[in-house]
């Protein structure tokens, strides 16, 4: 989302940090994400001359921000996503070229603070996969040592710059809000997708217009960062057939 941001500073003659007005602020996935992003000014570039200070960073995003008192959660704030960019290098694209093309790639491992609220099951994204298999779709897992599903072909990618390179090749991605449904939103990947938000936050906060998104909650979304009884009722609310219907739609 922060690369969608940046999108055009470079042709301003500016850099986007994404910081406190004094200090540039990134996590691990934002060293991952900005790589070689030409919009994007990186820590200890502080003191250049063409800097335009943005506030997002960890919990205190443009998005959302922490809530304060006991109950651990996120206020979110609506508004339309710009789609990001990745710029990969010979390497990403290299690896990806040696992937054959059209295939869905089905995702259902989470990561992270919210990711007991994000979990749609093991088991759905199983019988997703497999009808889609049986349907005569060539359905592919990332293999990265997290759950597999059985039976479904796995793509080991050496990490998640690589493994986005490699869905830019896919004709489908079908997965929960997080890393890959931005990806699959950004350029050049620009995959059609399935995103499963539950009711933990809403696509008016996260989504894309050009993906098809299921949610089930109220207004922007709980937000909870412990696990939560009102997401895995929003959860349970999508149903298989909704997925696979979906899936089906934009593939056609």
């Amino acid at each position: 989302m922060g690369s969608g941001m940046a999108r055009g500073a470079h042709a301003r003659g500016v850099k986007i940090a994404f910081g406190d007005g004094r200090k540039i602020i990134w996590d691990e996935r934002a060293h991952l994400i900005f790589r070689d992003n030409p919009n994007v000014a990186a820590p200890g570039q502080e003191r250049a001359d063409n800097l335009e200070w943005i506030e997002h960073y960890s919990y205190l995003r443009q998005y959302c921000r922490l809530a304060s008192g006991e109950r651990r959660h996120l206020i979110f704030t609506s508004g339309t996503q710009r789609p990001g960019e990745l710029f990969f290098n010979p390497r990403e694209l290299a690896f990806a070229k040696r992937v054959d093309e059209d295939f869905i790639v089905i995702e259902p491992n989470t990561k992270k603070e919210a990711s007991p609220n994000k979990r749609w099951g093991l088991d759905r994204y199983r019988v997703v996969a497999h009808m889609l298999r049986d349907r005569g779709f060539r359905v592919v897992q990332f293999d990265y040592g997290a759950q597999a599903i059985d039976g479904i072909e796995r793509i080991a990618t050496p990490d998640f710059r690589t493994a986005c390179a490699v869905l830019a090749r896919a004709a489908l991605y079908v997965g929960h809000e997080g890393g890959l449904h931005h990806a699959c939103a950004a350029s050049p990947v620009n995959t059609p997708a399935v995103v499963i938000f539950g009711g933990y936050v809403s696509p008016a906060v996260t989504g894309y217009a050009q993906h098809v998104n299921l949610f089930t909650g109220e207004d922007l979304g709980c937000g909870n960062l412990d696990p939560c009884e009102h997401c895995r009722v929003c959860m349970s609310k999508i149903s298989v057939e909704e997925v696979v219907g979906a899936a089906v739609r934009l593939l056609k």
